[in-house]
C-alpha cells in the first residue's frame, strides 16, 4: 500500500518526498483510513514505527489551511522536548501549507508564547501544565477545538498527568474526535480511554511493549561504575558508532559519564537533564540530528523527545527500574526501517531488571562477554552498600518477610552494643 492508495494529497506527498519517506509503515496504513473517516481510536505501535505522522497527516488534511486565530486541533504531549519534536515533525509535514503550529511548553515564560497565540494558530502541540496556565490566564481559546491527540499516552500517566488531562477535557467542546496513542497499553492508560473515548477503534500495529525488529539487542556484565566507564570507552572506539545515546538513571551518573566521556576524546558529546536550560536542550538536539554532536548523554527525560532517523547505538548505561522505559530507549534507534543496535551494561544489581525486561518485550536479549581489554574495577565501599541494598529490595519484593542483609547486620550491630554495655556494668559490680 502506499500513500496515494491512502488518499494522502499532494502537498503532504510533496512534503514526504522531501523526508525521503517512500511508503507507509504498519500503523500508518492502520491508521490513517479511520483517522480520517473521524472515529476516535487507540494506536498501539512500538516506539520508531512512525506513530507521529499515522495520526497527523490525516488530521492535517483535515486542518487543510489556516482559518481564524483559535486552534482546531490540540496534540497532548508528556515533555518539552517531545512537544519540540511534534512540532518540528508537524512543520515538516506542513511544509507546503499555510497552516499555524504552536508548541506550548514550560520551563520559558508563557509571554512570547501568548503573543504567538494572540496572532492566530490553527493547531496546538502542549504540555497539559502549561496548556492549563495559558488557559485559566484567559488567553486561550479552545471552543473550535475538533480534535484531540493524546501523544505518548502512557508516558503521561506515569508522570501524573491525569488529574490536568481531565481538568482539559472538561473545557474543551464535548463534540470533538479523540485519539489516543501509545507505545504500552498499561490499565492506567485503558481507564483515561474509558473515560472520554467513545465506541473508539483499537489499532494494534505489533503486539505492546514490543521494540522493533530492526534493533539488535545485547547486555555485558560490567560489576561496577568504574568497569562499565571502561567499557564505554571500549565500545566508543568502533568508528561505526558514529550516533549514539547514552541512557543513565540519574543527573548526577549523566553528568560524571559525560565528563569522563569529554577527557578521553571520543568526539564531541553532549549532556541534556532535566536541570539543563530549554535552549541547552534544544541546540543540543539539533546538533545530534545534524550529525555535529557524536555521544548525547540523556536521562530518560529525554528517552521520548529524540526522533533521529539515523541513531546507530544506543547504550543503557544504567538498566530502567521502569521496565517501559526500556521500549522507549531503544526505541531511539532502529527507526524508519534503519538497523540499530542496544547494548546494555549491568552491575551486580540490575540482572533481575533485565530479567523482567525480557519478559515485558517477550525477547531474550543475548549476552556478550566482557572484552579481555576491559580492567575490572574494584568496587567502592560505597557503591557495594548501593548495590546490596537494591538487591535486598529486590528479595523483599518477593518475599515481604525478607528482613534483609542490612536488618540482620543493625540487628547483631545492636545486640553486641547491648552486650558491651551490659558486659561493663558487670565488671564494676564485681570490683
Amino acid at each position: 500500500m502506499t500513500f496515494e492508495e491512502l488518499k494522502i494529497t499532494r502537498q503532504f506527498l510533496n512534503a514526504l518526498e522531501d523526508l525521503g519517506i517512500e511508503e507507509p509503515t504498519e500503523i500508518q496504513k492502520l491508521s490513517i483510513p479511520r483517522v480520517r473517516s473521524g472515529q476516535d481510536m487507540i494506536g498501539i505501535a512500538p516506539t520508531g514505527t512512525g506513530k507521529t505522522a499515522a495520526y497527523m497527516l490525516p488530521l492535517l488534511q483535515e486542518i487543510k489551511y489556516a482559518k481564524g486565530d483559535v486552534p482546531r486541533l490540540l496534540i497532548l504531549a508528556p515533555t518539552k522536548e517531545l512537544i519540540v519534536q511534534l512540532v518540528y515533525q508537524c512543520t515538516e509535514l506542513a511544509e507546503y501549507t499555510d497552516i499555524r503550529i504552536l508548541g506550548l511548553y514550560g520551563g520559558i515564560g508563557p509571554k512570547t508564547q501568548i503573543e504567538e497565540i494572540e496572532k492566530g494558530v490553527d493547531i496546538i502541540i502542549a504540555t497539559p501544565g502549561r496548556l492549563m496556565e495559558i488557559y485559566l490566564k484567559g488567553k486561550l481559546n479552545v471552543k473550535k477545538i475538533k480534535h484531540l491527540v493524546l501523544d505518548e499516552a502512557d508516558r503521561m500517566m506515569d508522570m501524573g498527568f491525569l488529574h490536568q488531562i481531565l481538568r482539559i477535557l472538561e473545557v474543551i467542546p464535548r463534540k470533538r474526535q479523540n485519539l489516543l496513542f501509545s507505545a504500552t497499553f498499561p490499565a492506567k492508560v485503558k481507564e483515561l480511554s474509558d473515560d472520554f473515548l467513545e465506541f473508539p477503534q483499537y489499532i494494534e500495529a505489533e503486539p505492546q511493549a514490543t521494540t522493533a525488529f530492526t534493533i539488535s539487542q545485547f547486555y555485558y556484565e560490567a560489576i561496577n561504575f568504574k568497569t562499565k566507564l571502561n567499557l564505554l570507552l571500549h565500545l566508543l572506539e568502533d568508528e561505526s558508532m558514529d550516533r549514539v545515546i547514552v541512557f543513565c538513571k540519574t543527573k548526577e551518573y549523566a553528568n560524571n559519564v559525560s565528563r569522563f566521556l569529554d577527557r578521553k576524546e571520543v568526539g564531541s558529546v553532549r549532556v541534556i537533564h532535566s536541570n539543563k536550560g530549554q535552549n541547552t536542550r534544544i541546540n543540543a538536539f539539533k546538533e545530534f540530528r545534524s550529525g555535529e554532536i557524536r555521544v548525547l548523554v540523556a536521562t530518560d527525560v529525554a528517552a521520548r523527545g529524540i526522533d533521529v532517523s539515523k541513531v546507530s547505538h544506543v547504550i543503557n548505561f544504567s538498566v530502567p527500574r521502569n521496565y517501559f522505559d526500556y521500549v522507549h530507549r531503544v526505541g531511539r534507534t532502529g527507526r524508519a526501517k534503519n538497523e540499530g543496535v542496544a547494548f546494555t551494561l549491568l552491575d551486580g544489581s540490575e540482572r533481575y531488571h533485565l530479567r523482567q525486561i525480557e519478559h515485558l518485550i517477550k525477547k531474550d536479549i543475548e549476552e556478550l562477554k566482557l572484552p579481555e581489554a576491559i580492567v575490572i574495577e574494584p568496587t567502592p565501599e560505597e557503591e557495594k552498600k548501593e548495590i546490596l541494598m537494591e538487591l535486598d529490595a529486590i528479595k523483599k519484593k518477593k518475599d515481604p518477610t525478607f528482613q534483609g542483609a542490612f536488618h540482620e547486620r543493625k540487628k547483631n550491630s545492636d545486640k553486641k552494643k547491648y552486650q558491651k554495655k551490659h558486659k561493663k556494668k558487670k565488671k564494676g559490680i564485681n570490683f
